[in-house]
């Protein structure tokens, strides 16, 4: 399982976990993760800050899900939404600003629950699968 934006995910086991996924999408979409309406709309306008709109989610949303069931579901698939993830001069995520996101919650609820680290995809990191029976000609 890794976590993605529409606008960097170019591959084709993608999920979208938002309540909007783009208009053309044609992908699978999981409703069970999606945050309340209310709460995406209170976000967006500000009149939630990021450490109520977390407590909210999980409350809300994922205190209904088993952990093990969602990770054992989506385990090879890139759970989706819009927020471009934002990275330290290290590669790892902040969470802060703009790149705050409820797929970061779902990732560090993963990680409380199962102690298994969900990564952001990144096309650079992912494995080009060969054809093992392939011969070759030289």
């Amino acid at each position: 399982m890794k976590t993605s934006c529409f606008k960097e995910y170019t591959g084709d086991m993608g999920v979208s976990v938002c309540i909007y996924p783009p208009i053309d999408w044609n992908g699978l979409r999981f409703l069970p993760l999606e945050p309340e309406r209310s709460m995406f709309y209170a976000i967006k306008n500000k009149q939630l800050n990021q450490k109520k709109y977390e407590q909210l989610y999980k409350e809300n949303v994922l205190s209904k899900l088993d952990p093990q069931k969602i990770y054992n579901m989506f385990r090879d698939n890139v759970l989706l939404c819009w927020e471009e993830p934002i990275f330290d001069k290290n590669y790892n995520i902040i969470n802060e600003g703009d790149g705050f996101c409820h797929r970061h919650i779902i990732s560090k609820w993963i990680w409380e629950n199962l102690n298994i680290e969900i990564k952001e995809w990144r096309k650079e990191n992912e494995i080009i699968k060969k054809d093992t029976n392939t011969i070759s000609l030289f």
